[in-house]
């Protein structure tokens, strides 16, 4: 069997195939979603306790009871923070890099897996098509080894086949929504933490600037 008719046997086989492909990409993709969604509520840390803490060392300055309050906090902000009070020994600028650092790789787990979402998306519609456009090969096929009286059970098997691009759009669209949906969310969640981070880099810049000046005075 030479490719010409490698290629022909394989477009005969029609539409049915690729529906199930796209039903087997919104099962992943529902999967995806609710695995982020989970990731993302146990990830955030709770914004009462935190507002509260970091109050109370804006006011003191007490970098140490701060550290153990976030120890016991869950969620990236709290380990973005802790990551810079546990540079800020080694001065404020290891403690800016340490959050820089941190943030980069919380974004990075953030994002997991919304590949999957974003591929669907933008692809699935494609897939749906080329169901379609192997459905009507196909019917087109049988038309052309059937006497004409059978022409109805071919206009059905093209029927079916556009449905495969129907299926197509409905696969791509909650994908997109989904996607979207949580890119929201993690360029919020984001901001918040380097809103956060600043305000903790400011007292620690500020508490170094404080000890620079004594050590100048001799004090």
């Amino acid at each position: 069997m030479d490719l010409e008719e490698r290629m022909m046997a394989f477009a005969l086989l029609g539409a049915g195939w690729v529906m199930w492909l796209l039903v087997g990409l919104s099962v992943v993709c529902i999967f995806v979603a609710v695995e982020r969604a989970i990731y993302l509520v146990q990830n955030t840390t709770p914004s009462g306790g935190l507002q509260a803490a970091l109050a109370t060392y804006l006011k003191s300055g007490n970098g140490e009871s701060f550290r153990k309050s976030l120890d016991g906090m869950k969620g990236i902000e709290a380990r973005v923070l802790a990551a810079g009070l546990e540079a800020s020994e080694k001065g404020p600028d290891a403690a800016e890099e340490a959050i820089a650092g941190t943030i980069v790789f919380e974004k990075d787990r953030l994002e997991r897996f919304l590949i999957v979402l974003g591929t669907v998306g933008s692809n699935a519609p494609f897939i749906g098509l080329f169901g379609t456009v192997l459905g009507i090969i196909q019917a087109f096929h049988d038309l052309a080894s059937m006497d004409p009286e059978g022409a109805g059970a071919v206009m059905a098997g093209i029927s079916e086949a556009l449905v495969a691009t129907a299926i197509g759009l409905m696969v791509a669209i909650p994908a997109v929504v989904l996607y979207n949906f949580f890119q929201r969310m993690i360029k919020g969640q984001m901001r918040r933490v380097e809103s956060l981070s600043h305000l903790v880099l400011a007292q620690l810049k500020s508490r170094d600037g404080d000890a620079t000046e004594l050590v100048q005075k001799g004090v």
